[in-house]
C-alpha cells in the first residue's frame, strides 16, 4: 500500500481511502488534499514524492504550482481593494487604466474584464513569448489590443492574460501588486502559505512537474482556442526560477492543499469568519453573483464565471450550484462551499491534460460530500 501522511478526522476515512487508491492504480506522482469544515481541518492528508527521481517525499510543506486554481485566489485579492472605487466592480478598467481604452475597450467594465467578457483571450499576431516574463510589458501589451470579440456580447475563457490584466487593476488601484496585497493583507494576518510570486529561498520547497503528453481537452478547434492556447507564443516556459518568482495571477500561485483549501474558505463563509477582516461584506457579495454563464467560446463547457471565480453549474465542484470554485490546468482543484461551511483543494505534480474535471479530483470531491 501506498505511503499516505497526514491528518483524517473521524468520520472521513473514505477521503484518505480514494486519495490512497489513486496512487496504487499509478495515477500519481505526488500529491496533496486538504478539506476544512466551518473552520476545523478535518482532511489534510499528502502522498507520494515531489521530484520525478522519487527520492523526496511530498509533505505538508511541499509547495506546487496550482496553475489557473490561483485565479479564485486573485479574485479574493482584488476583492479586497475594490472597495476603493466608488462603482466598484463596474467602474470601467479605463477610469483606473487609461491606456486600456485603446482598440475600442472604453466602455470595458472591471466585472466584465475579471468574467472572461474583454475578448483579449491571447494574441493573434506573433508577440516575443519573453514578455510573458514581464508582467507591466505584456499588460501594456494587452491594453492596445483589439478584441476578439465585441465586449460584453460572449465570454471566452482567457487562461493566462486574465492574470496580467488583474494584476494591473489591483496595482491601479492599491498602488501595490497583487502578490503584494496577498502576502501583506490577507495570507499573513491569517497565517496562510501560500504565494503568488514565490520568493527565492522558497524554491526548494516546490514539487517538480511531470507534464501531460496529451495536449489539453479542447473540443473543436476555433480561432478563439488557439489564439489562447495553440500558437507558439500563448505562453511563457513555465517552471523555471524567474517563472515562480514573478507574478502571474491566473497561473504561478504557489501553494499547499491546506493553504489553498484556507484561501477558498473564504468562500465558504462568505468572507465571514477568521477572514472577515480581509474581504469587505459588500465587495464579497459582487464578487460571487453571476456575471455570465453559457456557451464558452474557448473552454468546451457552459460556463459561469462571477468575478473571476467560477461557479458550479455542471456539478463539478460537488451538489451545491452556489458553490465557489477554480480548476487548473492538469488536475489541481479548489472549492468553497457557503452553504456547508466546507471548502477543499487537491493539488499534484503529475500533471493530466484535464482543465477541468479530472478525475482523481471529482472523486475526491464525490468522497468528501459522501461523508457529510
Amino acid at each position: 500500500m501506498s505511503d499516505i501522511r497526514g491528518t483524517v478526522a473521524p468520520g472521513f476515512e473514505p477521503v484518505r481511502d480514494v486519495f490512497e487508491e489513486t496512487f496504487v492504480a499509478g495515477e500519481e506522482l505526488g500529491a496533496g488534499f486538504a478539506a476544512i469544515l466551518d473552520g476545523e481541518t478535518v482532511v489534510d492528508i499528502q502522498g507520494g514524492y515531489a521530484d520525478r527521481k522519487k527520492e523526496k517525499a511530498w509533505n505538508e510543506t511541499t509547495l506546487v504550482p496550482i496553475y489557473s486554481t490561483t485565479k479564485g485566489i486573485a479574485s479574493l485579492v482584488i476583492a479586497r481593494v475594490i472597495g476603493a472605487l466608488d462603482d466598484g466592480y463596474e467602474t470601467k478598467v479605463a477610469a483606473v487604466w487609461p491606456e486600456f481604452s485603446a482598440g475600442g475597450k472604453a466602455d470595458v467594465t472591471i466585472g466584465e474584464m475579471l468574467s472572461h467578457q474583454a475578448g483579449l483571450v491571447g494574441f493573434s499576431e506573433q508577440i516575443d513569448p519573453g514578455l510573458w516574463l514581464d508582467p507591466p510589458a505584456l499588460a501594456a501589451e494587452l491594453a492596445d489590443l483589439e478584441p476578439l470579440w465585441e465586449p460584453g456580447t460572449a465570454h471566452g475563457y482567457h487562461p493566462l492574460t486574465w492574470g496580467y490584466l488583474a494584476g494591473e487593476i489591483v496595482q491601479r488601484i492599491s498602488g501595490k501588486s497583487l502578490g503584494t496585497v496577498l502576502r501583506e493583507e490577507i495570507c499573513g494576518p491569517l497565517g496562510i502559505d501560500f504565494h503568488i510570486g514565490l520568493p527565492e529561498h522558497e524554491h526548494d520547497r516546490v514539487a517538480e512537474i511531470m507534464r501531460p503528453r496529451e495536449m489539453p481537452q479542447l473540443g473543436d478547434l476555433n480561432e478563439f482556442k488557439k489564439v489562447a492556447f495553440l500558437t507558439k507564443w500563448a505562453a511563457p516556459d513555465r517552471g523555471g526560477a524567474e517563472w515562480r518568482t514573478i507574478e502571474i495571477p491566473s497561473a504561478n500561485g504557489h501553494g499547499t492543499a491546506k493553504s489553498v483549501a484556507q484561501l477558498y474558505g473564504l468562500y465558504a463563509s462568505r468572507g465571514h469568519g477568521a477572514g472577515k477582516q480581509q474581504i469587505p461584506e459588500e465587495s464579497f457579495a459582487d464578487l460571487t453573483k453571476r456575471r455570465v454563464i453559457g456557451e464558452d467560446l474557448v473552454l468546451p463547457f457552459v460556463t459561469e464565471f462571477a468575478a473571476g471565480v467560477m461557479r458550479n453549474n455542471l456539478g463539478i465542484y460537488g451538489p451545491n450550484p452556489e458553490t465557489l470554485a477554480h480548476s487548473g490546468w492538469g488536475g489541481s482543484l479548489a472549492l468553497g462551499d457557503p452553504d456547508r461551511h466546507l471548502s477543499a483543494a487537491y493539488v499534484m505534480n503529475k500533471q493530466s491534460s484535464y482543465l477541468q474535471g479530472d478525475p482523481r479530483a471529482r472523486r475526491l470531491v464525490d468522497a468528501l460530500y459522501g461523508c457529510l
